[in-house]
């Protein structure tokens, strides 16, 4: 089994994919924007603040050989973003949108592939919305195609995100682009799902949005890893005698719930809880407070950070209407963190109900804030919540995710 795998940014499930195939002697090129090696000049470029994201792009030098990168409108776009220069970045239209960038290092991964059938390439192994040119050229070969969909298919999001947009119209311009997709990116979409071989989704949610129509499609479901953690440790810092933490971190609309969460604190008014919030915002902050005057906002910041950060609380809350799998849900729970998330975050089975978290229905601020209540009351049960909640968390890792998809590939491509 030889694959070839693209994404434009490298993120952290994609991270243990390749070094999983890497390891097992199974990868013959990663297309990627732009990869960093240690010790290298561009790594020490990233120490700079401006810089930073870079350090997210990272790589293991061993993987350097089979990496290959496009850098140059990616870098354009992370500095015209940087810049706040938005005309270049215009969802979908502009040079160096995001969709640009996908599509850029589609059709180069594309233009690869005869040469890289004739050196014993199997399978393509690609994202939603970078995958159209690389799997129309891979079917002419005789290539699989493998589709990994991060997120619900947008069918199903798109359904469930204008839902939202009458249920709760003050709150639709933090909907993101998603609602705002053009006719020819869903068509896009759709042709990417009808080329491929295999879906690859990070939980039922996933899988379970896919149309009836691609149910004779292979699927495969893997888990995100969880950060490492020493639960011990963790937990000898909470205290009992300040009021209830309760934190959300995702980007600050109500495609993540939260409207719905700050309703649910609005309705606890009189008790001892502290809602912070850490995430890019989707409105201006004077449309945060007119909603809830009293929360504390965090801006974003280093992974480090956030698990930093997320040690100072006591409960996560992640409301979601739409997700593939949150990853700072298994984040928070390696924190010590007990949760209370909706079945559309993907993480339904990081609940054990009573004991870990709870599932709350989406569109249910009541439900919610009976939950926290619930934590309010009962402040014992945070830290023993907490423990198995980051027990649990440990039994998901990132070994096990790249090995579940490589394993169940190979018996697709032997």
């Amino acid at each position: 089994m030889k694959i070839i795998l693209s994404h434009p940014t490298g993120n952290s499930n994609v991270r243990a994919v390749v070094n999983k195939l890497v390891e097992q002697n199974n990868l013959f090129r990663f297309y990627t924007s732009i990869a960093i090696f240690p010790d290298s000049y561009l790594a020490k470029f990233s120490d700079f603040s401006f810089f930073k994201e870079l350090k997210r792009r990272t790589f293991k030098s061993v993987l350097k050989k089979h990496i290959h990168t496009s850098p140059w409108n990616e870098i354009f776009r992370m500095l015209f973003s940087k810049l706040g220069i938005k005309f270049f970045t215009t969802h979908e239209v502009g040079l160096f949108s995001i969709d640009k960038i996908y599509h850029n290092l589609d059709g180069k991964v594309a233009n690869t592939l005869e040469n890289a059938k004739k050196n014993g390439v199997t399978a393509v192994y690609a994202y939603e919305d970078g995958a159209l040119e690389t799997f129309i050229k891979a079917k002419e070969l005789g290539l699989i195609c493998i589709y990994d969909l991060p997120i619900a298919y947008w069918e199903t999001g798109r359904k469930l995100m204008l839902e939202e947009a009458q249920r709760l119209p003050a709150w639709a311009k933090t909907l993101g682009g998603g609602i705002l997709d053009s006719e020819a990116k869903l068509d896009r979409k759709r042709r990417e799902l009808e080329l491929a071989d295999v879906v690859i989704g990070p939980g039922s949610f996933v899988i379970n949005s896919l149309p009836e129509w691609s149910v004779n499609k292979i699927k495969i479901i893997a888990p995100f890893g969880s950060p490492k953690n020493d639960v011990e440790t963790l937990l000898n810092s909470k205290k009992k005698d300040q009021p209830l933490r309760v934190l959300f971190v995702g980007s600050m609309g109500q495609r993540k719930g939260l409207g719905d969460l700050f309703e649910a604190i609005n309705q606890l008014k009189e008790m001892p809880v502290e809602l912070v919030v850490l995430g890019s915002l989707l409105a201006p902050m004077e449309f945060y407070n007119s909603n809830l005057t009293n929360f504390t906002y965090e801006h974003g910041r280093s992974n480090e950070e956030v698990l930093n950060l997320m040690r100072t609380c006591d409960v996560f809350c992640l409301p979601s209407i739409v997700e593939g799998r949150a990853l700072v849900m298994q984040e928070a729970m390696s924190q010590g963190l007990p949760i209370i998330i909706t079945p559309n975050t993907g993480g339904e089975d990081l609940v054990i109900e009573g004991e870990t978290g709870f599932l709350v229905p989406i569109r249910s601020p009541s439900a919610i804030a009976e939950k926290i209540k619930w934590f309010i009351e009962n402040r014992d049960q945070v830290i023993v919540m907490g423990e198995k909640a980051a027990k649990h968390a440990q039994k998901y890792t990132w070994d096990n995710y790249s090995e579940t998809i490589i394993e169940q590939l190979k018996s697709i491509l032997k």
